[in-house]
């Protein structure tokens, strides 16, 4: 399950992705996630996916 808390989610995101999955669609085809409401949320608080790192950055 993905957090719905902003903030959470963005801790969420990026472990998984540090961890587990080398892209953002990667993670969203093994969860069922939305990259467009993950991007969405996250970037109300100021963060923006960045491939290069594969995490989500300020």
């Amino acid at each position: 399950m993905i957090p719905k808390d902003p903030a959470i989610l963005l801790s969420f995101v990026n472990m998984k992705l540090r961890d587990c999955y080398d892209s953002l669609e990667d993670l969203c085809a093994d969860l069922s996630a939305d990259s467009a409401a993950i991007t969405g949320a996250l970037s109300a608080l100021g963060y923006r996916y960045d491939a290069r790192y594969n995490q989500f950055i300020a």
